[in-house]
């Protein structure tokens, strides 16, 4: 038999609107790496993936994944934090972030990934913390602030040890670079729309709502293990490149 704090936690709804977002960002993700492959292997024209169309497009990628993120932080922790789920799902995401590091280090040297969005969910995933317990207002207002501070803040620094905060110069090209400024604003975003959903009693209403379509399903499914899939997609697309230029040249 469970305590009391325990099923509250169990009790929280999962949520299949959070888990088709996901995949939705999935997907869009897929086809951005697939035209920045296309740009890699010259294909296609050089720069088209910073073309400001492009720039926006994975900007929304990575704003609805780190939205997404937030309100999954809360939704498992919102009652009672627990430490050795989150720290195990910490530690994967540390490792898994450290390894696109070193992969892109070795396959783009020029613009390998320092600081991307998994390294920027894991930051997301303690500093989202300190919101557990705030009211839905408050954190909404505390996003509107990081990014007041990340627009209105002109102070940078030349140590090489802030760039991962927003705080640094960060005169270096990358793939992907997503600074905790203003980056953590849609996690905080996320976390403050959980609980707004919570304190308006429309949880269980969302937990009541299915995907019925195979495509919406497949999204829900998808987005369930978008890990995996994070780490996985991009070499299979690069590798499937590869090989057909190798065939049809």
């Amino acid at each position: 038999m469970t305590n009391g704090p325990q099923r509250a936690v169990d009790a929280m709804p999962r949520i299949a609107l959070v888990d088709l977002l996901r995949g939705l960002a999935l997907t869009n993700m897929t086809v951005f790496h697939f035209v920045w492959d296309l740009e890699f292997f010259g294909i296609v024209e050089p720069h088209t993936t910073d073309m400001a169309l492009w720039r926006s497009f994975a900007a929304t990628i990575a704003g609805t994944f780190l939205f997404v993120s937030g309100a999954s932080l809360w939704l498992a922790n919102s009652r009672q934090i627990p430490w050795p789920r989150w720290g195990r799902r910490f530690a994967i995401l540390v490792v898994a972030a450290t390894a696109i590091t070193l992969v892109t280090r070795i396959v783009t040297p020029a613009e390998y990934i320092r600081f991307g969005i998994l390294h920027m969910i894991a930051a997301a995933s303690v500093l989202g913390l300190a919101f557990m317990r705030s009211p839905w207002w408050v954190t909404a207002v505390s996003a509107a602030t990081i990014i007041a501070i990340d627009q209105f803040v002109s102070w940078r620094s030349d140590s090489v040890y802030l760039f991962w905060t927003g705080f640094g110069r960060n005169e270096f090209a990358a793939s992907d670079f997503r600074p905790v400024l203003p980056w953590l604003a849609p996690s905080v975003l996320g976390i403050a729309v959980a609980q707004l959903c919570h304190r308006a009693g429309w949880l269980k209403m969302l937990a009541s709502w299915q995907p019925e379509s195979i495509l919406a399903r497949a999204l829900q499914s998808l987005g369930r293990r978008s890990l995996i899939y994070y780490l996985i997609h991009q070499p299979i697309l690069f590798g499937l490149i590869w090989m057909g230029l190798r065939v049809f040249e």
